[in-house]
Order: structure tokens, then C-alpha cells, then sequence
């Protein structure tokens, strides 16, 4: 980044290729795992690497202060947060 508030601008076809190859392979990934909690975690960390691609460079948050994306990342925090506190109650039939 310059001095002068200006920044690169970032090659979107590269991020392009990453998303395409990120859904291609959550496609794959549950014709090739059977195993419910690895197939279940890695489709979940992929969908975050796509959400976090798309937000850093065509929501620009890459180039904006680290406030604002403290800011973007809170909600997902909270429902972390929240995703875990409330697991005890679910039923964990839905896995199988």
C-alpha cells in the first residue's frame, strides 16, 4: 500500500480460479468421503475460505482498517459462540 491511500489492484481472476477450483471440490468432496464429520468438516472450511476470498477482495475489506473488519468478522463470532454453547441441546441425529 502507498502512501497516499492508494493500493494494488488484486488479480480477480486468480481469485476467480480459487473459488471455481473451492466449489469443484466441495462438490467432490461428498461423492468421495462417507464419513459424516470429516465430510461435514471440510465442506464447512471451505465454505469459510470462499466467504472469507469474497469478503477480502470483492467486499475490499483487504484493503480497508482493521476496525471495519473486526466489525465484519463479529457476527460470525457470535454465532460461533452460540453454535456451541447451544450444541448440548440438539439432537446430533442429523449427523448420521
Amino acid at each position: 500500500m502507498a502512501g497516499n491511500g492508494t493500493h494494488e489492484h488484486p488479480n480477480y481472476m486468480l481469485i476467480f480460479w480459487w473459488l471455481l477450483g473451492l466449489t469443484i471440490l466441495e462438490v467432490a468432496v461428498p461423492m468421495v468421503i462417507t464419513a459424516p464429520v470429516p465430510k461435514i468438516a471440510l465442506l464447512v472450511s471451505m465454505a469459510v475460505a470462499k466467504a472469507a476470498l469474497v469478503a477480502l477482495y470483492f467486499m475490499h475489506l483487504r484493503f480497508e482498517k482493521k476496525l471495519l473488519g473486526i466489525i465484519a468478522l463479529t457476527p460470525m463470532i457470535i454465532c460461533a459462540f452460540l453454535l456451541f454453547m447451544l450444541m448440548p441441546d440438539s439432537s446430533w441425529r442429523w449427523i448420521g
